[in-house]
């Protein structure tokens, strides 16, 4: 397999049977031996895993069209040409205890997955966030030689800095999303580049809120408040009567407020639904105007006057957005105490634009803070403060414009690297023989 300019070449070496030729589950679409593009096989957890992913495969697919894709992938990274073995969904757990209770299942799951993948042969392993899944994959598949690059980089300016070690251990090279982490790599002898966030290119810097209003059928301009309650089922369970509640004491005050809830998938959705129907029955939303959507958090986003979130990528877009939040989260007592108990987080904030700006600019409140009471106290705070909310936004968009480095494309020209020194090693052994 050769990836040089224009020249996708033919395969080297003998290849084992493909992954559909042995009978493993999960198939979506069908992948070739003959083929004489490029074999990469890829592994991403979560909904904001298989965008980056899908991003990532449509840059490469624009300059090798024959490079055929495996692995672990959501509905994005399918319609952009991946042929999945097991859904990204399989990976959606979080918080240490609930880590634990699905332990033996994630382990079946990896063990099973990395003989798919060696069966195969890839000319690259690609693993996408997910790094407590990814990482012993990866460093499982080093030891045969398998070139692994990792995308997205765990929080280690957040906590456990020396996991960046590890990290080197098990690949050949990380893509950052955010400036400061390279440097925090170089610390460690580790090869990291920082190719910019795809979100940051796919949101314009000066978002369209009339149209997103319009998209969503409120031309009328009533009072918005987007809830984005996390995309995993069992973060909704945690936090979405939370947010109802904070949302009914906000509605007191803000009269004619419409609340928004994009369900990222049909299995959100019903877990959504079942959740807003129980907050009803118990009289708790007397008179609350919500409304959940299919998808279209974006545009939830752009519309709403405050969007109340969980942690993690979604508060990154709530910003690119230029929309001001409140950030409230819990996760698992049990996880919390042990977090607590070994001093695992090391920065003040845990929220995206905090961290990125390295000031409090909107509000987090966690754990035991993360009351209904506290929290619509918090978003009445920006509805009665449009002074507060206008100069938040040159805030967001100085992050924004560093953030902004068509970041798809910056990962493909390290990805094509990669498989060009691959190539290089390859035709350096042969020659000695």
């Amino acid at each position: 397999m050769s990836v040089g300019a224009g020249d996708q070449g033919s395969e080297t070496g003998t290849r084992v049977p493909s992954a559909q030729a042995t009978g493993m589950a999960g198939a979506q679409s069908s992948v070739s031996d003959s083929t004489p593009g490029p074999r990469i096989a890829l592994c991403a957890g979560e909904t904001s895993g298989d965008a980056l992913g899908a991003g990532l495969i449509a840059a490469l697919r624009r300059r090798l069209p024959e490079t055929q894709f495996v692995g672990i992938g959501g509905q994005a990274m399918r319609a952009a040409g991946m042929h999945t073995w097991h859904d990204a969904r399989a990976l959606a757990v979080m918080g240490l205890s609930e880590v634990v209770a699905h332990l033996p299942r994630l382990l079946r799951l990896r063990r099973g997955f990395r003989q798919q993948v060696l069966a195969w042969q890839p000319d690259l392993f690609i693993g996408i966030d997910a790094p407590d899944f990814n990482l012993g994959l990866e460093r499982w598949l080093k030891t045969y030689a398998i070139p692994t690059l990792h995308y997205v980089s765990p929080s280690i300016w957040a906590w456990r800095e020396n996991r960046a070690a590890k990290l080197g251990r098990s690949v050949d090279r990380v893509l950052c999303l955010f400036p400061m982490e390279p440097e925090i790599y170089a610390r460690y002898g580790v090869d990291a580049r920082f190719v910019g966030h795809p979100l940051a290119d796919t949101i314009a810097l000066d978002p369209d809120r009339a149209g997103a209003r319009r998209s969503l059928g409120m031309a009328f301009h009533p009072p918005l408040l987007a809830l984005l309650p996390g995309s995993r089922l069992g973060e909704i369970t945690r936090m979405l009567p939370i947010f109802l509640d904070a949302a009914a004491l906000v509605a007191q005050r803000v009269s004619g407020l419409i609340v928004l809830i994009p369900a990222a998938d049909p299995q959100c959705k019903l877990a959504i639904s079942a959740l807003l129907q129980q907050s009803r029955g118990n009289g708790r939303l007397s008179g609350l105007d919500v409304r959940v959507l299919d998808g279209q958090a974006r545009e939830a986003m752009i519309a709403s006057d405050v969007v109340l979130l969980a942690s993690g990528t979604a508060a990154l877009e709530a910003m690119l957005c230029k929309r001001p939040m409140v950030v409230g989260h819990r996760i698992a007592a049990a996880s919390y105490r042990l977090v607590r108990a070994l001093g695992l987080l090391k920065t003040r904030w845990v929220s995206l634009p905090n961290l990125l700006a390295g000031t409090s600019l909107v509000p987090e409140l966690l754990q035991d803070e993360c009351t209904p009471e506290r929290i619509a106290s918090a978003v009445l705070q920006w509805f009665d403060s449009p002074e507060a909310v206008a100069a938040l936004r040159p805030r967001f968009r100085a992050i924004h414009e560093a953030l902004r480095r068509d970041a798809s494309e910056r990962a493909a020209d390290e990805v094509l690297d990669c498989l060009k020194r691959r190539d290089s090693q390859q035709s350096t052994a042969t020659a000695e023989l």
